[in-house]
């Protein structure tokens, strides 16, 4: 069923939101599931948010958003990898999910990400080179077409346009 294939996939974006109420609750929404707290710090030591959470007035109680503490861009992505995690998608698909961060927000990101690529299908939308340089495949996508195929070292030497992107960057 259409739902049973949606549960399967997990999904971080470049602007991931976070929703007005607890720690708690953004981490578990959409989720019918009841978690432990020790699963929460789990999920959250697992994305690199565990240290700032830990951190708040009432750690995962602590209320965000709107009219709670403010959370940088870098912990908003934490936080939505850690619910990425929670969930255990067997499809993950990542949307430019470092694209605006600081770089060392983004390098903490980018370890977490690594985490949770593991053992499962992931599919990411990029435009940095350097997030997609280790991929098994990469598809170079002009115009809305597909104009070459195959891995970073393949493309530098096939894709001419591929091969400049590499050197502007």
């Amino acid at each position: 069923s259409l739902n049973s294939w949606r549960s399967q996939i997990g999904f971080v974006s470049q602007d991931s939101s976070i929703m007005a109420g607890t720690i708690r609750d953004n981490l578990t929404y959409g989720l019918k599931k009841e978690f432990s707290d020790e699963r929460l710090w789990e999920v959250l030591q697992l994305a690199y948010a565990d240290k700032f959470v830990d951190n708040m007035p009432k750690k995962l109680d602590t209320q965000v958003g709107e009219r709670g503490v403010k959370v940088s861009g870098g912990q908003r992505q934490r936080l939505a990898i850690a619910r990425a995690f929670l969930r255990n998608p067997k499809i993950l698909m990542l949307d430019e999910a470092t694209a605006s961060l600081d770089s060392e927000s983004e390098a903490m990101v980018q370890r977490a990400l690594e985490q949770l690529m593991k053992n499962r299908t992931t599919l990411v939308i990029a435009h940095r080179l350097s997030t997609i340089v280790d991929a098994d495949k990469i598809y170079f996508i002009e115009h809305g077409e597909v104009t070459g195929s195959g891995t970073h070292q393949e493309l530098l030497k096939s894709h001419e346009l591929y091969a400049e992107y590499v050197c502007e960057q």
